[in-house]
């Protein structure tokens, strides 16, 4: 059975258009990489955890801060391993230079049998929707885009096409 996780697309609105707040994964192995690294804040739910709950729970674990209001569900969406990511957008404001992570034993060098602790998450940033979409995982990219349908066109309606399930397209 594919692995399952659950987020948080943390946005706000700017003068310039709306932003939202991704993270970038800690350790060696992420170093240099940049352009489809970040991510949302997200991890597996505890076996009979909501799936809400574990999302706000690991936004907290990731970035040392916690987020409230009305969370509205996006279209879940698969990366290329096979994981499901399910995840709500909040409006909301995060401080970037505050982030405090939990940590993560990985194996380094890769399969050297030796184990370093490292932080899940070694920053935050905000970024236009645009370049969300370049430096966020491949995976998540129709996360962005639910989110920007929703927020250019009136509520009801974009919540209703963000939701509607894709339909495959025919070949001829």
């Amino acid at each position: 059975m594919p692995k399952r996780s659950a987020g948080l697309l943390v946005y706000r609105r700017r003068p310039r258009g709306v932003e939202v707040f991704l993270v970038h994964p800690g350790g060696p192995f992420w170093a240099e990489k940049e352009l489809g690294a970040w991510s949302i804040p997200k991890g597996e739910p505890a076996p009979e955890e909501d799936a809400l709950a574990a999302a706000r729970r690991e936004f907290t674990e990731e970035t040392g801060q916690a987020v409230g209001g009305e969370f509205t569900r996006l279209p879940p969406c698969r990366q290329a391993g096979g994981k499901e990511i399910v995840a709500w957008a909040i409006e909301a404001e995060v401080d970037a230079t505050a982030m405090i992570s939990n940590t993560c034993p990985v194996e380094w060098p890769p399969h050297s049998g030796r184990t370093i602790e490292v932080p899940e998450v070694d920053r935050g940033a905000w970024f236009g929707l645009g370049e969300a979409k370049r430096r966020i995982n491949k995976g998540q990219v129709p996360l962005i885009e639910a989110l920007a349908a929703a927020t250019t066109t009136p509520r009801r309606r974009a919540l209703r096409v963000a939701q509607r399930p894709r339909r495959a397209k025919l070949r001829t």
